[in-house]
């Protein structure tokens, strides 16, 4: 079963409700057309009904509607009133009901529908706006937000959902907009804590049943988005980002606790993920689409009732960057990929179910590898029907392997390489541009831990002296006991050569 699709479109859009209390301006009125030129901006259909007070301006019946990418679906925000209140120093303040509704509806082609409610509450929620038209500063903080989902339905059944709840404590935050022929908004926004509870059944109709609470402290947020001043199509995310839209954010967090249970019929799966720290990072314009996400000291504890003992696993590290060219270009644009799983350990009572004479070294094991690149990209990545198409939509000019580690039960490779590729060469290496290069490995404890598995039993002899001669004919003896070295290159004749001898 999956709770992924369900919760997508309710994700989405209680983002888009979070992001928009940033917005005000100088006076009343500015503040009002303001807030509906940001929001058009991103698709949204605005009415309501507005009333001048004494000192400002109140504006009731707020209905914000908006159609979902690719259609998708809609989304509509509703709001009783707010009020824009000139305090007569040159700011205004903006104040809102503690309550306001979001109904949407998601239907994605092949995954079905799915549709509800989200009340979002905020308490002593204050925004004070200073500034000048065309760059202003917004200060705002609350005391406590929470957003609560109801009346969830997939496929028009309802779904049964106990809670399903968001809530962040102590909100402050700051907003810099300038207005040119672009919106360039600086944020940085600090949240005590955020904790979430859910209690549902499965959103597919199943009998399964997901409970999860968890806790995160200290988070902080710094980043900058760039919107087009003018309406855009929103289902043309290619369009959007020729317009100028652009994304770039960090998270980071002091800690965070999930504790999770999930009932299908007679089987229990139970456990806690603990981490001391971590980050998420995001880019998003014209020129590249990115994604950096990190894990500081986690660990996680399983219990199953198909399992007759815990399961306990821990990592000191882990890191995944990602990086790729977004838009066509005639000039080879950046990509990059990284992953690091750092300092992975797992309990004894794991290791005994295939070494219980504890004959493998039980050190922590780490697995990376960092790659970086050059390719030329042909069609844009956001075009749903440029990739759809059988033919690759560019071409890969250079890659560096920069660092490449597997540190596993005593033995260790290294290495590292680069290569360039030959486009117009796809016949060589059967279809593949013909690369050209050299990668440099460094093997050390192979033997020692080859040994090991022979006399665990985990592989037969004759294999194992199939293994030496094949590593006889990639590598060679290295400094220091155990140790091992090869260097694998391609020349421009698209021979494959291990240490000067020629394999292919």
């Amino acid at each position: 079963m999956t709770f992924a699709r369900y919760f997508r479109g309710a994700a989405t859009v209680a983002g888009l409700c979070m992001g928009t209390t940033a917005l005000a301006d100088v006076t009343a009125g500015q503040v009002w057309g303001d807030f509906k030129s940001y929001l058009q901006g991103f698709g949204y259909e605005i009415t309501a009904d507005e009333t001048q007070t004494g000192d400002g301006l109140t504006v009731s019946n707020v209905t914000m509607v908006m159609e979902m990418p690719e259609g998708a679906g809609t989304a509509r925000v509703t709001v009783p009133e707010l009020s824009f209140s000139e305090t007569g120093d040159g700011s205004v303040e903006m104040t809102m009901p503690n309550m306001s509704t979001t109904t949407y509806n998601v239907d994605v082609e092949g995954e079905g529908d799915s549709s509800g409610e989200i009340d979002v509450v905020q308490n002593d929620f204050v925004m004070l706006v200073s500034g000048s038209p065309g760059d202003m500063v917004y200060n705002y903080s609350a005391t406590d937000m929470q957003m609560a989902f109801k009346n969830l339905m997939v496929d028009g059944k309802p779904v049964d959902v106990a809670v399903a709840r968001v809530e962040m404590r102590n909100l402050e935050g700051q907003s810099n907009s300038k207005v040119t022929d672009l919106r360039r908004t600086e944020q940085t926004m600090r949240a005590g804590s955020m904790g979430y509870d859910i209690d549902m059944a499965d959103p597919e109709g199943g009998s399964g049943r997901l409970v999860m609470k968890g806790a995160v402290s200290a988070i902080e947020f710094a980043g900058t988005a760039t919107t087009p001043t003018e309406a855009v199509d929103t289902n043309d995310m290619n369009a959007m980002l020729e317009s100028g839209f652009g994304v770039e954010g960090n998270f980071t967090h002091s800690g965070s606790t999930t504790e999770f249970s999930f009932d299908e019929d007679a089987s229990t799966v139970s456990g806690t993920v603990v981490s001391k720290s971590g980050s998420l990072g995001v880019r998003m314009d014209a020129g590249q689409l990115g994604y950096t996400v990190g894990s500081n000291d986690v660990t996680l504890n399983v219990t199953s009732s198909d399992l007759p003992f815990p399961v306990e696993m821990a990592m000191a590290d882990s890191q995944l960057k990602f990086e790729m060219p977004v838009t066509p270009s005639e000039d080879p644009q950046d990509f990059a990929l990284a992953i690091k799983l750092g300092d992975f350990v797992m309990s004894d009572m794991i290791w005994s179910m295939f070494d219980p004479a504890g004959q493998l070294p039980r050190d922590p094991a780490t697995i990376a590898v960092d790659l970086t690149g050059t390719a030329r990209l042909d069609a844009p990545i956001m075009d749903p029907e440029a990739m759809e198409s059988a033919e690759a939509p560019g071409e890969l000019r250079t890659l560096t392997i920069g660092d490449l580690v597997l540190r596993l039960a005593g033995a260790e490779l290294t290495g590292a390489g680069d290569f360039t590729f030959d486009n117009s060469d796809t016949s060589t290496f059967d279809g593949m541009p013909r690369p050209e290069g050299a990668l440099n490995l460094k093997l050390v404890g192979g033997n020692t831990l080859l040994d090991t598995l022979v006399a665990m039993g985990f592989v037969p002899q004759e294999q194992a002296t199939g293994v030496r001669m094949m590593m006889g004919l990639f590598a060679v003896p290295g400094e220091g006991e155990d140790t091992l070295t090869s260097r694998i290159e391609v020349n421009e004749q698209g021979h494959v050569l291990a240490n000067g001898q020629r394999l292919r």
